[in-house]
């Protein structure tokens, strides 16, 4: 009996100092930087900072002073693929946040959490969503309280960034055209690319084509991957949140699979079929080489992924573990 009390009361200690610690990464920010194969040489160089779920609550003014140190790295470009906000009283925080990055050039799409403020969630919910056991899209409920969205939008466009969300078009970037194909959140079922008008995106003059999404469905990576995209950047999973060191992140909170929840990968979509035979990586995820084999399939178009694992956490959940808060700074080589 001593010795079952004394398991339980060490997994209690053990449990409450994973706890305790995870409370602490959440708000241990970093700056990581990573290096992207150039899709062609003058673009080598091109440096983009990619900023997303800030999750941003009035007086938390230690995200705050993060979001705007990072102004310093004067990136050639910011991108932020949204969820910047968990209260409706956020805004002229977010906004001093963005302040200093204002003054770059740059583009963004929105999550939920640009529309809907958060509700607390079980934790089971996520863990049905990785078993496959419920759709994987979030539902709205009724009775979330709206964000300012229009307010965000019109600060953002107002300091002359790129509005992606279903969009098109083309920016300036360290002196270099950057070619934008961006969806709405696919998690909310606003995702809906529209045609590409003539003269913009597929453009060969540019010197980068950068695919922008919040949540990376791959059905929404199909669609940029599709539509020519090279680089694509989203958010959303936090990286996993909560990972297990030597194993990774247990969910991505979408369909994609586990090994791309953070970091960059390589996302090719599952081959086609050809003369009505099954391809041989048909029903896939989307990751990974789908090209197929033989005469059974035709290759897809594939891009690099950029996923970041986000600044921040929704409010009823502030922890991390085995995963660190932050943005990323890309450069092209």
């Amino acid at each position: 009996m001593a010795a079952w009390r004394g398991a339980l009361a060490g997994a209690a200690l053990l449990g409450g100092g994973a706890l305790a610690y995870s409370f602490w990464e959440a708000r241990r920010y970093r700056v990581r930087e990573l290096t992207v194969p150039a899709p062609r040489a003058e673009a080598r160089g091109l440096r983009l900072l990619h900023v997303t779920d800030v999750h941003l609550l009035p007086g938390d003014r230690r995200r705050v002073e993060f979001v705007r140190s990072l102004a310093g790295l004067a990136p050639d470009l910011v991108v932020s693929t949204g969820d910047n906000l968990s209260s409706p009283a956020a805004l002229p925080a977010l906004l001093e946040a963005y302040e200093p990055l204002l003054g770059l050039p740059g583009l963004f799409v929105f999550g939920s959490n640009d529309y809907y403020a958060p509700v607390p969630k079980s934790p089971w919910q996520y863990v049905r969503k990785a078993l496959g056991w419920q759709e994987l899209e979030g539902q709205i409920e009724a009775d979330r309280p709206l964000l300012p969205t229009q307010a965000l939008r019109e600060a953002f466009v107002r300091a002359g960034w790129f509005d992606a969300n279903n969009g098109r078009g083309a920016v300036r970037a360290g002196g270099l055209e950057v070619s934008v194909v961006g969806l709405d959140d696919p998690h909310i079922g606003l995702d809906c690319l529209p045609p590409a008008p003539t003269g913009t995106f597929v453009d060969d003059a540019a010197a980068l084509r950068l695919g922008v999404v919040h949540a990376p469905y791959s059905r929404a990576l199909e669609a940029l991957v599709d539509a020519g995209a090279e680089l694509v950047l989203s958010g959303h999973t936090h990286g996993g949140q909560l990972c297990v060191p030597g194993y990774g992140a247990l969910v991505t909170n979408c369909d994609l699979p586990r090994a791309a929840a953070s970091g960059l990968s390589w996302w090719q979509a599952p081959a086609a079929p050809s003369d009505g035979a099954m391809g041989a990586d048909e029903g896939g995820t989307g990751t990974g080489t789908g090209t197929g084999t033989g005469d059974r399939s035709t290759r897809r178009p594939g891009a690099w992924l950029h996923v970041d694992a986000g600044i921040g956490t929704a409010p009823h959940t502030p922890v991390r573990f085995a995963c660190a808060p932050g943005a990323t700074l890309l450069t092209l080589t």
